[in-house]
């Protein structure tokens, strides 16, 4: 086995009647209420910030608190030594569609100048960093059904290549009106059985080397990654180089590891809805809830693109747990 370079130090989720990560494999009834996570956020600078941006605060915000990285003053780390990967394929389509509507109306004259930047693709990732001051490489995922465990490639790529010792990888969609005409394909009564993911899901990822300076607790570790035409055949790339037993796997239909049972599988589209960009993210907070309570096993996360795009899978295994050291996160 390779040394593991990169772990999960903390996690993070804004959903709807979720309190927190370990309640992401509890099936949730459709149309069932909860407390808007989103209203979580208070305080100036909200006003021209769409749902999509709102959620991804509050995620990233519990991600960055429970791997200790944020106390009253800000960061506890440098600034500079930390990034920012986001997935969100349609992010704030909503602020699109409504500029585009108010140049047809008005022309460019009634656009706010305030919300104008918003429309730029890249907004959420963006506004993580000033938000919370992460000044380290930046980048946005719009990359189909595997964007979200993309993203966490791309936060291991990031780290291992030393850019930053640790990256906030955040998945997240909206639900609203744009985003269920466009997902329906404009079909008028494409709502009857459409039921959308509306959250987020936040991952930090740090070095296994910056993590135990900190003397935090690596929550699960990151295994090997792959990229394939089919879901099948990146599952079956996952065993080849690491052919230990898979505990849990996140995946749908045909294509997971042989002797997986419905007690060791999870299809969290059926728990949450589509989740399109967000979904490796959420599959990976979920899978790290779930070997953070345990001493060891194994997790296999997977996207396929429905023959439409690439599929890809993500192996992560049980953390490790450092002795007592100074600045320990608890």
């Amino acid at each position: 086995m390779a040394a593991v370079d990169v772990v999960v130090s903390g996690v993070g989720v804004a959903v709807s009647g979720i309190a927190g990560p370990d309640d992401l494999l509890r099936r949730t009834p459709a149309g069932a209420q909860g407390d808007d996570p989103a209203r979580r956020l208070t305080g100036k600078g909200l006003r021209y910030k769409d749902r999509a941006t709102r959620l991804a605060l509050c995620a990233g915000r519990d991600a960055l608190a429970d791997a200790g990285l944020l106390n009253d003053p800000g960061l506890t780390v440098p600034s500079e030594t930390v990034g920012v990967v986001v997935s969100s394929n349609y992010g704030n389509v909503d602020t699109i569609c409504d500029t585009v509507s108010t140049i047809a109306a008005e022309t460019y004259v009634g656009l706010s100048p305030m919300a104008l930047p918003a429309t730029a693709s890249n907004v959420i990732a963006s506004w993580l960093a000033i938000w919370f001051r992460l000044r380290g490489a930046n980048l946005t995922m719009c990359n189909g059904p595997t964007s979200g465990l993309d993203a966490v490639n791309w936060g291991r790529l990031l780290v291992l290549a030393g850019r930053v010792d640790r990256v906030l990888v955040v998945g997240v969609e909206p639900a609203n009106a744009p985003v269920r005409h466009l997902v329906s394909g404009g079909r008028s009564n494409g709502d009857d059985d459409l039921r959308l993911f509306d959250g987020a899901a936040a991952l930090l990822l740090e070095s296994a080397a910056a993590a135990r300076d900190r003397g935090v607790e690596a929550l699960a570790e990151l295994g090997p990654y792959a990229r394939k035409a089919d879901q099948p055949a990146a599952v079956a790339s996952i065993r080849r180089t690491d052919p230990r037993p898979v505990d849990m796997w996140f995946g749908a239909g045909a294509g997971g590891p042989a002797g997986m049972t419905e007690q060791t599988s999870y299809d969290l589209t059926a728990y949450h809805g589509h989740c399109s960009g967000a979904l490796g993210v959420l599959q990976c907070v979920a899978g790290t809830a779930w070997l953070s309570g345990h001493d060891r096993g194994a997790v296999l996360a997977s996207a396929d693109g429905d023959g439409s795009d690439a599929a890809a899978a993500l192996l992560l295994t049980a953390g490790t747990r450092p002795g007592p050291a100074a600045g320990d996160r608890r």
